[in-house]
């Protein structure tokens, strides 16, 4: 519906920005950190690497500073596990046990709230050496006893911790590289399992609110079909509810659980792993959005030909993407005709944003955060040392007014955190798919300054905040 008078945003609304650990802290190997399974994972040819990123480690102090003078009352960062426990299960850290108290201190003293991501994607390559990782269930208490050291250590000062970053792309696509579904859904349970333990040993540790941090979206059919619309409804199931139905409810959702039984891909699970997804009760939800998915039915013949094309040696990226977004018999991830894209293909849909806020909010009933939503496009540093990227400010001002509009809608918003604050090494595209509204000086060939200078949308987002999203011209 078009609304004709729009609700203010709260007072106390949190305006931010987000980053994590492995893509801007570089210092890959200082004080005592080891090896996370991205620091050995193939760097695309003409990328960076993660050992300088932003040098945000050595840096943070002026990088918060940019953001207090930006207006953030809120930054959300990752604390990187092999930092805290370098062989993932063995001594604690000291060193990084300091730095990440610095690290908070410097963001409260000026009045801004850390939102601590306790893992986003590094895993410490030691307990994937040692047992696979995920894959085993003894990651599971790893991982815990690294939380309780976090909530021990930061829980007194952190009033929001987020468990697992993007759990639902590293299972879709892939990221821990299992030969098998089983193993992938085997794995992806272990995990559950381990955000459900976090959360439970987070209130008894402390008094933050704690939740999970998927990619969500809506789903679109592509075409008025019925079996394009039952694609849709299917496919929710396998990107949104299968991650948070459990942190939820603690119960896997109906007809997906049934597809993985009929190809045997199902995971193992006890009683007593239902026992423990049961008492985990995440506070609020947070989630990223980067534009609407669209979807179309795809048979089992067809889907399982878009598979093999796509594991084929030398396969084309277009096929390998096909291949990864599709689930034979059920369906396939397409391009919406209707939707506007960035030029690394990426889409741009603010309306989607709110409708993905409605849907969440009635089916979940908790607080929402947005913890990534952005536009990553190269930038161009002018001989003045400005950086003109009005793409990003339309961006923004269309999904900040999107959130105006859920928030009207009646859904309980509570924060918006772009990604990302500064420029930092995109995973799959280094640092000249630019993020932020800090620019860092530093190409994928590892020259640069490092320099941190402020683009146009540093000004724009200062003065949205300061009017508390009022003022988006």
């Amino acid at each position: 519906m078009d609304i004709l008078k729009l609700k203010p945003f709260p007072a106390d609304f949190l305006w931010g920005g987000s980053s994590s650990a492995y893509q801007c802290e570089g210092a890959w190997d200082e004080d005592g950190k080891d090896l996370s399974v991205q620091d050995v994972s193939p760097i695309i040819p003409g990328n960076a690497d993660w050992k300088v990123c932003s040098d945000h480690y050595h840096r943070y102090k002026e990088d918060i500073a940019l953001m207090a003078e930006m207006g953030f009352n809120e930054f959300r960062f990752s604390i990187a596990w092999p930092r805290i426990i370098p062989d993932g299960d063995g001594e604690v850290n000291q060193k990084a046990v300091d730095h990440y108290h610095d690290v908070i201190d410097e963001c409260l003293r000026y009045g801004i709230d850390p939102v601590v991501t306790l893992y986003h994607f590094d895993l410490p390559q030691a307990l994937q050496e040692k047992y696979g990782g995920w894959t085993s269930r003894q990651c599971i208490e790893d991982f815990v006893r690294y939380c309780e050291v976090c909530f021990r250590e930061y829980g007194h000062k952190v009033k929001y911790f987020l468990t697992i970053n993007e759990q639902n792309m590293m299972t879709m696509f892939n990221m821990g590289g299992y030969k098998t579904d089983k193993e992938r859904y085997q794995a992806n349970h272990h995990m559950l399992l381990a955000q459900a333990k976090a959360m439970i040993r987070c209130h008894e540790f402390c008094d933050a609110w704690i939740a999970p941090a998927p990619n969500i979206t809506c789903v679109y059919p592509l075409t008025s079909s019925p079996l394009d619309n039952l694609a849709a409804m299917d496919y929710d199931q396998l990107r949104n509810r299968l991650y948070l139905d459990v942190a939820v409810f603690g119960e896997y959702p109906e007809a997906f659980s049934e597809y993985l039984k009929q190809r045997d891909a199902f995971p193992d699970v006890t009683i007593e792993d239902m026992a423990v997804l049961k008492m985990a009760n995440p506070d609020f939800i947070a989630f990223n959005y980067y534009g609407g998915s669209t979807v179309k039915y795809v048979t089992e013949e067809e889907g399982r030909a878009a598979k093999a094309a796509a594991s084929k040696e030398g396969a084309r990226m277009e096929d390998f993407m096909v291949g990864m977004m599709t689930e034979p018999g059920l369906a396939v991830g397409v391009a919406n005709p209707l939707q506007e894209q960035t030029s690394y293909g990426m889409g741009v849909d603010p309306i989607g944003l709110r409708i993905t806020l409605r849907q969440l909010w009635e089916r979940y009933g908790l607080p929402l955060l947005i913890t990534e939503n952005g536009c990553g496009v190269p930038d161009t540093l002018n001989e003045d040392k400005t950086i003109h990227d009005d793409y990003r400010i339309d961006y923004l001002r269309k999904h900040i007014k999107a959130c105006r509009e859920a928030i009207t809608d009646g859904v309980g918003l509570i924060g918006y955190s772009p990604w990302s604050a500064f420029d930092l090494v995109s995973t799959h595209q280094g640092i000249k798919k630019r993020y932020g509204m800090i620019y860092v000086d530093y190409n994928d060939d590892g020259t640069g300054t490092l320099n941190r200078y402020k683009k146009d949308s540093f000004y724009w987002y200062k003065k949205a905040i300061e009017s508390n999203g009022e003022d988006l011209d």
